[in-house]
């Protein structure tokens, strides 16, 4: 199965083609929130470096959000429009769900999106033997309230997501066993999102309309796993 997974609700445009879980090209532009003006050259550049066409891909991923209003628009909009002319399935990934899928140990992972003034998106995931299951679902809150509600798990947590490195000095004040990787592993992988999007459409969740996620302010509660 050729995939096309593109991810634009970041400073980061990325556009991957997979076959099946292998990766053939992938291409990332960190331009500033200018996907309007990138997407559809990069789109173009990559069926020509692999020379593929639309006609040969078999699955659209593209992330939902939360992120960037415009750039969740350009992306969505283009998938849609690529998916009602030639019938081609389609999958939308949140970009908290994208996040996880950077890490590969098994655990628990807080994907963690800034969003200003001690704010953040958020969600919880635990890897357990390559299945990623969510423990919270995406929300927004204060980053006061997420960490919080994660000091009732006793066990490591690892943070990805720009969050991760903008809210550092509060976590490591709040929580006593977490990691917080490099800076290369909390931005959006066109690659990994794409990964997310075939382990859903096996699931049987073969398509439908692609909406962006926007999320509002909530109080987090427990999830046991």
């Amino acid at each position: 199965m050729k995939i096309l997974s593109i991810t634009t609700s970041s400073d980061i445009c990325g556009i991957s083609i997979l076959n099946d879980d292998t990766l053939i090209c992938r291409l990332d532009s960190n331009t500033g929130r200018t996907h309007s003006e990138n997407l559809m050259p990069m789109i173009d550049e990559i069926f020509n470096k692999t020379k593929l066409t639309l006609n040969d891909i078999n699955l659209i991923v593209c992330d939902i959000g939360p992120g960037s209003f415009t750039g969740i628009r350009i992306g969505i909009a283009t998938v849609k429009a690529f998916c009602d002319s030639l019938s081609i399935p389609c999958i939308g990934i949140s970009s908290l769900e994208g996040l996880a899928y950077n890490i590969k140990t098994n655990g628990y992972i807080c994907s963690l999106i800034d969003r200003k003034h001690d704010n953040c998106y958020f969600s919880l995931y635990k890897l357990d033997n390559n299945i990623y299951h969510e423990v919270l679902a995406p929300q927004a809150s204060s980053i006061e309230n997420v960490l919080e509600i994660l000091k009732q798990y006793n066990t490591s947590i690892t943070f990805v997501g720009d969050g991760a490195n903008i809210f550092y000095d509060k976590i490591s004040n709040n929580l006593k066993n977490f990691k917080v990787l490099e800076d290369a592993c909390n931005s959006l992988d066109s690659y990994n999102l794409g990964i997310a999007g075939l382990i859903k459409y096996n699931s049987n969740n073969k398509n439908g309309d692609i909406l962006p996620l926007y999320l509002k302010d909530s109080e987090a509660k427990k999830i046991e796993y």
